[in-house]
């Protein structure tokens, strides 16, 4: 007989091992089971050359501020953005305390966050959208400036070779950062481990289907000797990235129909000549092309993996009908229904500028990304660059009852209505927003054990509940205790009498 377990996650990244050390926390005694296909966790999208890492909290990405026909902006978005990305902040600063999570500096290190245009449009658009966002407590110390040599000092690699006639600005926000995902999930599921979860590697989930007694029945295969068993669940969570999609159809719940996907390939030019990586240390967005999908906005961004820094300059989309990155050319084509044919075509109607611009990126030569890079970088030179492919992102396509079918830009999460499982469909923000995306999924799954969860997470995410950016001092000690903890700033020496550090001797 089949055993039952409490929790199945399906997945091994960062969605699942952020749901699976909350859950743990809340209920000690569940048995949580993690089913990953490849021979390590945190190998497809959460690891740290797949994906740019930013943290995403809104400081430097244009997209979340978008202008409008008659030239209006608002703030809603990119705070809304930037208190999720608190959230998990939080959280990890907990764990980092209660010794769930080791040196910090093994997963998030301090990385300025830049915005970077030129020309007088954008230099007009990022002045205003400066003005609107540094009143906002979250965004508290961000600055502006069009001036060549200030800019200098924040990126050195910006200036030269650039003609000075060229209007420039730019934003610096020293409060972001840089996360290797890969690494913190590989501590969160290890951590896991030690407290009793199960973590399989080298297996696939191949069929997910509800049970008349109301748990789920998973199929279960190895990908050594190819065995196949069923593991029962009480509880699933899809958290497969590209993978999910053909999963929640299998499940036949009524609210993943009408969805589809559109893969889009992401590659980056890297260097890791130490020569200019001192020269840049921060994360500088621009303004994405015409056409081209929020995940495609350039960006040149200092990326440090395992203590050792690189830069990266990207991304460049490409296709392939692959939901992963190391997935099959069949991927699309089986999650193709009758249910969401008519959306996927008219998302794809409404979306030939996207098909455009992806057609451009695939057939570009190495000079023109390298020419995309020296706007950035003028004095860019081809030897130090070379390009690597990185992880696949699954935009989402749904239903519209306007327009028939939307395709959509960000995360979307599936539940069923009875709450016995969850999914995750889509891309950025992602990661950066597991913890928020994890609180609504326990709001819509776990109603009824709520109130007897909210005190220990109020202890784990003191913040949870409210919005930090509607109290400025709360904004002020939040950022500066997880900057603390995260040892995301250097703490003071101590000072005893005569002004000098010492212990004091008994």
């Amino acid at each position: 007989m089949s055993k039952t377990i409490d929790v199945a996650l399906i997945g091994g990244g960062i969605m699942s091992a952020t749901l699976g050390a909350l859950l743990h926390r809340l209920e000690p005694s569940w048995s949580i089971e993690v089913f990953e296909r490849l021979s390590e966790v945190g190998q497809e999208s959460s690891n740290p050359w797949n994906n740019a890492g930013t943290g995403h909290a809104a400081l430097c990405e244009l997209n979340y501020m978008p202008e409008g026909k008659d030239g209006s902006m608002t703030t809603a978005k990119a705070v809304d953005i930037n208190e999720q990305f608190q959230l998990s902040r939080q959280l990890w600063a907990s764990f980092v305390e209660d010794g769930t999570l080791p040196d910090p500096a093994g997963f998030i290190s301090p990385t300025p966050h830049m915005t970077f245009v030129w020309g007088e449009d954008n230099v007009d658009y990022l002045r205003r959208r400066w003005e609107l966002l540094k009143d906002e407590p979250l965004f508290a110390g961000i600055e502006y400036s069009e001036d060549a040599e200030v800019i200098r000092g924040w990126a050195p690699t910006l200036i030269p070779g650039r003609k000075k006639s060229q209007p420039i600005a730019a934003t610096r926000s020293t409060d972001g950062t840089d996360v290797d995902f890969g690494a913190l999930t590989r501590m969160l599921l290890g951590r896991l481990q030690e407290d009793g979860a199960r973590v399989h590697t080298d297996v696939t989930v191949t069929g997910l289907k509800r049970r008349a007694d109301g748990d789920w029945r998973l199929r279960v295969r190895s990908e050594v000797g190819q065995n196949t068993h069923e593991v029962h669940a009480r509880f699933v969570f899809v958290g497969a990235g590209g993978g999910a999609l053909k999963l929640l159809q299998q499940s036949r719940i009524p609210e993943a129909k009408g969805f589809g996907g559109f893969p889009i390939t992401g590659a980056f030019l890297r260097t890791d000549n130490p020569e200019i990586v001192a020269r840049h240390t921060a994360k500088v967005y621009g303004k994405a092309s015409v056409g081209a999908p929020p995940m495609s906005v350039p960006h040149l961004d200092t990326r440090v993996v395992d203590g050792e820094a690189s830069l990266l300059f990207g991304p460049y989309a490409g296709w392939s009908p692959k939901y992963l990155k190391t997935g099959s050319y069949t991927d699309m084509f089986e999650t193709i229904k009758g249910h969401n044919l008519w959306p996927m075509i008219r998302a794809g109607l409404a979306n030939f500028d996207l098909v455009g611009y992806l057609m451009g990126e695939v057939f570009a030569s190495r000079q023109q990304r390298l020419d995309a890079l020296r706007e950035f970088m003028p004095d860019a030179k081809d030897e130090d660059w070379r390009l690597i492919t990185a992880g696949q992102r699954v935009q989402v396509m749904k239903r519209d009852p306007d327009k028939g079918g939307v395709l959509q830009f960000g995360t979307e999460v599936v539940t069923g209505a009875d709450g016995t499982i969850a999914g995750l469909l889509g891309a950025s923000p992602g990661a950066s927003t597991a913890v928020h995306i994890m609180l609504t999924i326990f709001e819509r799954c776990f109603p009824e054990r709520m109130p007897a969860w909210r005190e220990t997470l109020t202890e784990l995410i003191p913040s949870y509940g409210t919005k930090l950016n509607d109290d400025p001092e709360a904004a002020r000690e939040t950022l500066a205790r997880t900057a603390r903890v995260l040892r995301l700033v250097e703490e003071p020496e101590p000072v005893v009498a005569g002004g000098t550090a010492a212990s004091a001797t008994p």
